[in-house]
């Protein structure tokens, strides 16, 4: 795959709706393949996207595979510390197993050159994305937060956890260390 037709094309105030939208529905389709139709609310919240949308130093981007419109990508970075996060990534599902999400990743971490620390999470049942993240992008799990460790944190939200003491947003945390 050539890496040079993977771009970062930012999301105009006027597409942030239908971006939204298509952030909840690849997020939402990867949930009902796992476990099924059984998910009511959009994943993930309205509120979640939000404060990743708003947070200071948001960067919000469509990524394009030439002229084709194959995904999203939210980034929060701090051009202070440059302990930088991928708060929202995502693949069109159409677009998967083309190597358009490792090219895209790499595309990020080029745009970003001075990022010291890359952090960011997924929900446990996402083996597609710890694979990914793992073994492709070299991150590493650093944390997993669940009913037994809900020390709160920005990139994970609030965790609900229901009276069987399922939660819906166990995740892993991932770090990749650029440079110190």
């Amino acid at each position: 795959m050539n890496e040079k037709c993977v771009r970062l094309v930012p999301v105009g105030l006027e597409e942030l709706s239908a971006f939204k939208t298509k952030l909840q529905q690849t997020f939402t389709d990867a949930l009902v393949e796992q476990f099924g139709p059984s998910q009511s609310e959009p994943i993930p919240s309205d509120e979640d996207i939000s404060e990743s949308f708003n947070a200071k130093g948001a960067v919000i981007n469509h990524i394009f595979f030439g002229e084709e419109k194959v995904g999203g990508v939210v980034l929060n970075i701090n051009t202070e510390t440059q302990y930088n996060s991928l708060d929202q990534f995502f693949i069109y599902p159409g677009s998967h197993n083309n190597g358009l999400g490792l090219a895209a990743w790499k595309a990020i971490e080029a745009a970003y050159p001075k990022t010291k620390v890359w952090t960011t999470v997924t929900p446990y049942f996402e083996k597609r994305n710890i694979n990914f993240y793992v073994n492709k992008c070299g991150f590493f799990i650093v944390e997993f937060f669940n009913k037994y460790h809900q020390e709160n944190d920005a990139q994970t939200g609030n965790v609900d956890i229901d009276d069987a003491g399922l939660s819906e947003a166990d995740f892993f945390k991932f770090q990749k260390i650029m440079k110190l």
